[in-house]
């Protein structure tokens, strides 16, 4: 497995995982389907604004080698973007709320 990302900030992060999820859940398609991957391989690509603002335009390319005819393999590469979580979280914008349940004191005390 081959992951990369362009790095602009420590945002792009936010990419790798985005890749790291699709792998797990490509693997686990194939595998539903009798596919037996020998390799993939990963970019990510997107642009982050200044700091806080999200990453727009994210783009990912995946290379797939498996024991399978060509149209099986664009099956499972296209079905698991439908279903790998982390993707299907960023395309429908989930809000994200800071907790406040713990006590924090400076240190030293």
């Amino acid at each position: 497995m081959k992951i990369s990302a362009r790095v602009q900030n420590g945002a792009c992060e936010h990419h790798v995982v985005l890749a790291t999820c699709y792998c797990n859940d490509l693997y686990r398609e194939a595998a539903f389907r009798g596919m037996k991957i020998d390799r993939v391989d990963v970019h990510v690509e997107g642009e982050f604004g200044s700091a806080g603002e999200p990453a727009t335009g994210i783009v990912y390319n995946i290379r797939v080698v498996a024991n399978a005819a060509e149209s099986e393999i664009l099956d499972v590469i296209r079905h698991t973007d439908t279903v790998a979580e982390i993707q299907r979280t960023l395309r429908v914008r989930t809000p994200v709320t800071l907790g406040t349940s713990k006590r924090y004191l400076p240190s030293g005390r």
